[in-house]
């Protein structure tokens, strides 16, 4: 599936290189582009992950204009979720088995739904919620 991504979901965590290698073991996201801060590689600035053509962005949590004026927290933070990421894929329950391995705390194994489709909840490392299921709202006759 080749899909140009128009909405970018963008998150921060305390430990970014920590979460792109979680993010990418546990859910399948590769890396397209990391910018790690020169004099202290553990400060990300800016990554691209991207699955199946979709694209998530992230950095560390650190003083910027942007973080101050929005303000941004990050799950812990703000004391729970913020916002949730549903990602369409065909195999969930492969992927839930993928992302357990990978340490993600599994809250909704995956179940078949009343609207169609199958999915699963799960959170990462820093708390943030990510949803993956096969159903897809862009799929015709589907809403």
């Amino acid at each position: 599936m080749t899909v140009r991504s128009a909405i970018i979901p963008t998150l921060r965590y305390e430990d970014a290189p920590a979460a792109i290698d979680f993010l990418c073991a546990a859910f399948g996201f590769e890396r397209r582009a990391v910018h790690a801060d020169p004099e202290d590689l553990r400060t990300i600035h800016h990554a691209q992950l991207a699955l199946d053509g979709n694209m998530i962005m992230l950095s560390s949590v650190r003083e910027s204009p942007y973080a101050s004026a929005a303000p941004m927290l990050t799950a812990r933070q703000a004391g729970g979720c913020t916002m949730a990421s549903y990602i369409v894929l065909e195999d969930v329950d492969g992927h839930a088995a993928q992302a357990k391995a990978a340490g993600a705390d599994i809250f909704m194994p995956p179940e078949d739904q009343d609207y169609g489709g199958r999915v699963y909840s799960c959170r990462d490392p820093e708390r943030n919620v990510w949803s993956f299921g096969s159903y897809d709202p862009w799929a015709k006759g589907s809403g």
